[in-house]
This record gives C-alpha cells, structure tokens and sequence, in this order.
C-alpha cells in the first residue's frame, strides 16, 4: 500500500476512483492497523466503487458478498454440494466400506463449496473482500461475521479449523437501513461517505468519461449538487452523473445554459421515479441552471 494519504489518493484517482481526504486517510490506517473499513452513507455514494477500486489499485481479485434479508452461513461463508454427496454415497453401496469411511470420504474438500467469506480467507494472495449493504442482513449473520473478522478463520463441524492463508482487505458497506451492532463496528475502522462536494464531482468525470471537457463536467456536477437540494423521493448518486454526463456529451453539448430544452430531456438519466420527474418540469430545470456558472 502506498505510504502517504496523498500518494493513495492520486493512486487510487489513476484507477478512476477520486477520494477525499477523508477517504484517503480511513484506507491508509486500515492497511496500517490491519482492521476492516466501514463505510456507510447514502445509496449511490460510491461506497461499493472504493472496494472495485482498491482490488484495482492492489491488482488482486475482488470477492463480494451481496447482503440481504435472510442470509445465513451456507450462503455467506460454505455449504456441502449435497447432490454429489448422495452420488458418492449411492456409489460406494455394495463396496463393503464402513460407514465412517464413507462419511469421511464425502465430507472432504473435494465436496465443500466455498462461498465469498471462506474463498477470501483461502486466497494465496490477499484479496480485497466486499461485505456489501451488511445493514441488509440480520444481528445473526453478523455474529457469524465477527468470527472471520476476528480470527479469520471458519470453524467446518466436518473438517475443523480452517485458518487463513492469507488476510484480505475487508470493506463493508452500510446505507444505514437499520442500526449495526456495537461490537461489529467496534471491529471496524469507520468513514462516512456523503455525496461528492462539485469540484470532486466534476474530477470523477473527467476521469470516466473520455473527452468530456472539464468547463462542461463542472457545469453538470454543479447542476447536480442543486438537483439533489430539490424534494426528491430519490437522490440521484454519482452513477447517474456519469450516466448523464455520458449522454449529454454523445449529443454533442458543449455548454448547459445553450441546451436547455436537452437538459430536461435527458433528465430521464437522474431521475428514476415518476413523482421526481413530474417535480422537476423544465421551469424547475431553468431555475437550476440560473445558478451554475
């Protein structure tokens, strides 16, 4: 890992990713301390982005975990491939072996299926593993959670111990859905991820959109940042920028205030429910751009 804030960040800005101070700060202490950064904001922060982009950065795989209601360790963390279990078992009939060696013989690694948390701990090389929207899973799960943040290593009834190979860079993400238990965020480095301020903004799309110029993606960051002050039912996040970023430039605008009936047509790339794009009617759209340069 780089050694200085300022390195990771222009780093991790050659990835296409444009942190912040803050950010910067929270991904060199997790290295240094060897602890797993929480990440929590707004939906379309960018939070899920900081894991792609430190695998990239690190050039090592990225292994995700999407979170949801219900999820439990088969899923997260290993389960037994069943189906070829019972075929091993139906083959051996007749063969004269005991039952203890059938049972061991099926319950061996050439019948384990890892899932995300046991396959990041096996890893010869450290990977970066993403627990995303944990908020999304149960105070169960999450106790499953800490043993491989605190040990990094899976107890198999069958198998045992498995220790880690090596330790992954863990990053969860959180939109705050419902409140994380003390003791998982006690084992976490913690970051708030807000919506970018439009300086920061426009810096994202120049370094994703390939000939966007950069008096354009200020304008349309700064559009952005007053869109999301109106009363939307949801917040356009940073995708929807690039998004609209992207279409703007492929219809060959130059220049916000000369395209204002385009602006409004293509509004359609931020705002994604019906009620936010009755409430943003091109009056609306006009007084927006009266206040960007």
């Amino acid at each position: 890992m780089t050694k200085t804030r300022e390195q990771l960040a222009q780093a991790l800005s050659e990835t296409g990713y444009v942190a912040d101070d803050g950010l910067a700060t929270a991904l060199l202490l997790t290295d240094m301390l060897n602890r797993p950064l929480l990440l929590e904001g707004e939906a379309g922060v960018g939070k899920t982005e900081v894991a792609k982009a430190l695998s990239r950065l690190e050039d090592t795989d990225l292994i995700r975990l999407q979170c949801y209601e219900g999820l439990d360790r088969s899923d997260a963390i290993y389960e037994w491939n069943y189906q070829r279990q019972l075929l091993a078992i139906k083959a051996r009939e007749g063969s004269g072996e005991a039952a203890d060696q059938v049972e061991e013989a099926v319950f061996s690694e050439k019948y384990l299926l890892e899932r995300p948390l046991l396959a990041a701990i096996r890893q010869e090389k450290p990977p970066v593993l993403l627990i995303d929207e944990v908020d999304r899973a149960d105070e169960e799960f999450e106790a499953f959670l800490l043993e491989i943040l605190s040990d990094y290593q899976v107890s198999i009834p069958e198998l045992g111990t498995v220790e880690a190979t090596s330790i992954p860079r863990v990053v969860l993400t959180s939109n705050g859905t419902r409140e994380l238990s003390d003791a998982l965020r006690r084992r976490c480095l913690y970051h708030y991820v807000d919506y970018p301020t439009p300086d920061r903004e426009a810096r994202i799309l120049l370094a994703r959109i390939d000939g966007l110029d950069a008096a354009l993606a200020l304008q349309i960051a700064e559009l952005m940042g007053k869109l999301r002050k109106e009363d939307l039912t949801k917040v356009p996040g940073v995708a929807e920028t690039i998004d609209w970023a992207a279409a703007l430039l492929g219809l060959g605008t130059k220049n916000l205030h000369e395209s204002r009936e385009l602006v409004f047509d293509t509004l359609a790339c931020v705002l994604k429910t019906r009620e936010d794009q009755s409430r943003v009617t091109q009056e609306v759209t006009d007084r927006l751009l009266g206040k960007v340069a």
